[in-house]
């Protein structure tokens, strides 16, 4: 792979490619990238959409707020965009070409890694990451095991391991009528966004950790290939289905990931006496021991500040450690050598396991969270089976009154009974996925007929 076709400006449509040093420095494309996501409505419903914990349990809470999946894609992108600036810095300095020749600024590097990280959660259903694991638990087990048959071992995989990323690539790119490549944004930040650029089989061909997940529906597929074509990502020899090698700067955009929910996840278990406070402040201290002002902080006498302190420290530690990690492997990451997570490779991983450790225990597994996903499970589960039992039943001719209600009920672009089984019911998923979770918990009462 090599830099000046990753960094690809190219949209979905061009007939003429755009060239770095020509651009509107006023407003760069890649920052136009930022901007089409953040005034998407799908970024939007975000704002009431699970992180970890359960909104409701802040209503009665002296705290502040808990993290929402919009807060913690803003604070993301954030932290991913100061890991492409000091990476970007570095990168031109050992490629000086992209400066001068093709007019790449190290900001470039810290636009795309913002905004593909601000988008990096725009596909996942409600109730946090038990919504993608209910979605394929209702056609692994539940009411739609039975249209197994029907679809092609892909099509039906895609439904079975329903993956958010590859949800919100598709929220990304899919054109409606009128709007050609949905957001039309630039190939450089689509290719920082794939996470894991192969389809959903073969599952886990290899150890490596582009091929942990899948990317991409059956239905982007062609739009896939377009893509990775542009930018020259390598195929990955070891994946005999559609499989390539990662972007180089998703390991910025999952690093800033892993960062924040590392923690502000953390943070937020603090702040809800999920985590005892001495407790938790002595583990940050472990992570941060190396870079602490003992003079400053001690001077500090307001826990809440104290907190504060070791959390800005704590990110700016690891910031610092990632990019030293990327950097160092920056020629095997270009080969697709570079099998694991940046933070996976750090001198802070022991400190960091710790601190996840204690976050499965304490926070992941509380009441409060498991109580909100076995509530997700039977919601989305319900809310799937009354939509797709319609859909289907309008498709092959055997629809009710009920059933052409129900189909009414949804939005214009999720009625389309003339298409592909495959495509009615995946985008029947992708419309429960778009869900926040207080409108799944209106929906679902409104059909088991609780209110009007």
């Amino acid at each position: 792979m090599n830099w000046e076709a990753l960094l690809s400006l190219k949209r979905l449509g061009d007939t003429n490619k755009r060239l770095r040093k020509e651009q509107e420095e006023t407003r760069l494309g890649f920052e136009v990238d930022y901007d089409r996501i953040i005034f998407s409505a799908a970024f939007r419903s975000l704002q009431d959409k699970t992180q970890v914990i359960p909104l409701p349990i802040s209503l009665g809470s002296n705290k502040d707020f808990v993290h929402t999946r919009l807060t913690h894609s803003l604070e993301v992108s954030v932290v991913g965009r100061s890991l492409g600036r000091i990476a970007g810095k570095q990168i031109l300095g050992k490629y000086p070409h992209l400066k001068e020749v093709h007019g790449y600024e190290f900001n470039d590097f810290g636009a795309i890694v913002a905004a593909a990280a601000l988008s990096h959660d725009i596909g996942n259903p409600p109730f946090g990451h038990s919504g993608e694991k209910a979605i394929g638990n209702y056609f692994e087990q539940g009411n739609g095991k039975k249209y197994k048959a029907l679809l092609s071992d892909l099509e039906f995989q895609d439904l079975v391991d329903f993956e958010g990323n590859a949800n919100g690539f598709k929220l990304l790119t899919e054109s409606r009528e009128g709007v050609p490549g949905g957001l039309r944004l630039s190939y450089a930040t689509l290719g920082a966004f794939m996470k894991y650029p192969k389809a959903s089989l073969p599952k886990k061909p290899t150890k490596h950790i582009a091929d942990k997940k899948f990317g991409f529906f059956q239905s982007e597929i062609e739009f896939f290939k377009d893509v990775v074509q542009e930018l020259g990502l390598a195929t990955n020899p070891n994946n005999p289905g559609i499989g390539f090698y990662r972007h180089p700067l998703t390991y910025l955009v999952e690093a800033a990931d892993d960062i924040c929910y590392t923690i502000i996840d953390f943070e937020d278990g603090i702040n809800l006496g999920l985590i005892p406070e001495e407790f938790a402040l002595e583990y940050l201290i472990n992570l941060v021991k190396d870079n602490i002002n003992t003079k400053k902080y001690s001077a500090m006498t307001n826990s809440s500040d104290r907190l504060s302190y070791l959390r800005a420290l704590a990110i700016n530690t690891l910031i610092t450690d990632a990019v030293e990690v990327f950097i160092a492997n920056e020629s095997d990451i270009l080969k697709g050598n570079f099998d694991a997570s940046l933070l996976d490779k750090g001198k802070y991983q022991a400190q960091i396991d710790d601190i996840i450790k204690l976050s499965v225990e304490k926070i992941y597994l509380s009441t409060e969270v498991v109580d909100k996903e076995l509530a997700g499970y039977k919601i989305i589960s319900d809310i799937l089976d009354f939509y797709t039992t319609a859909l289907m039943n309008i498709k092959q001719g055997t629809d009710t009154n009920y059933d052409r209600l129900l189909a009414k009920s949804l939005p214009e672009n999720y009625r389309n009974t003339e298409s592909t089984i495959y495509r009615i019911l995946l985008n029947t998923c992708c419309f429960v996925a778009s869900l926040s979770d207080s409108a799944a918990v209106h929906i679902h009462n409104k059909l088991m007929g609780k209110q009007l």
